[in-house]
């Protein structure tokens, strides 16, 4: 049997057992994905200089097949030594296929090529949204291993349709995103 991509997935069996879960009838009220956003913090002291925006933009660049946007700082902050329209930091938005593409890769390659992987938590924001810390870029497989002369952590914001953390946790369930089992299933299943 082939391997079917997220896309696919999200349109057959993701979207019948979805529907079964969540007791919807009508295919277009199930919850879907509807943008994921990708962040890198500069940190000031540690990563100063246009090499270092050069290694983070083509990091990304090769992680998320788009070209970063590099944010400003809004205000000056003097404890943390920044200016207004300071580079602080950048961001990739993935809509579409590319989202599903970059979804299906973290799920099936990325999460599961970190060492000592227990699980994601499960807490979600209260809207179905949820957001995944990683601390290390190379775990990407399109970073090459030769290219690392600094890495950098990025926080993973996955924006979904759904109304409530019930139905968002089942939509990435479903998908795939391998969270970490609560205390009380575990708790229960082993007494």
């Amino acid at each position: 049997m082939a391997y079917l991509s997220l896309h696919d997935r999200l349109r057959g069996p993701i979207a019948e057992a979805l529907k079964k879960e969540l007791g919807v009838k009508n295919t277009h009220a199930l919850p879907r994905l509807s943008k994921v956003i990708v962040n890198v913090g500069i940190n000031r002291s540690k990563m100063e200089g246009k090499d270092v925006q050069e290694m983070i933009s083509d990091g990304l660049r090769k992680i998320t097949g788009q070209k970063p946007i590099f944010r400003p700082s809004r205000k000056a902050i003097s404890n943390f030594k920044i200016r207004e329209g300071l580079i602080v930091g950048a961001m990739v938005t993935l809509r579409g296929k590319r989202m599903e593409a970059f979804v299906d890769r973290l799920v099936s390659y990325v999460l599961p090529r970190i060492r000592d992987f227990r699980g994601l938590p499960t807490k979600l924001d209260g809207h179905g949204n949820y957001a995944i810390g990683l601390t290390d870029h190379s775990i990407f497989p399109e970073i090459p291993s030769t290219d690392l002369t600094k890495t950098f952590g990025m926080q993973i914001q996955i924006t979904t349709t759904a109304g409530n953390d019930a139905a968002g946790k089942a939509l990435l369930k479903q998908i795939g995103m391998p969270f970490r089992p609560d205390r009380k299933s575990a708790e229960a299943s082993a007494a």
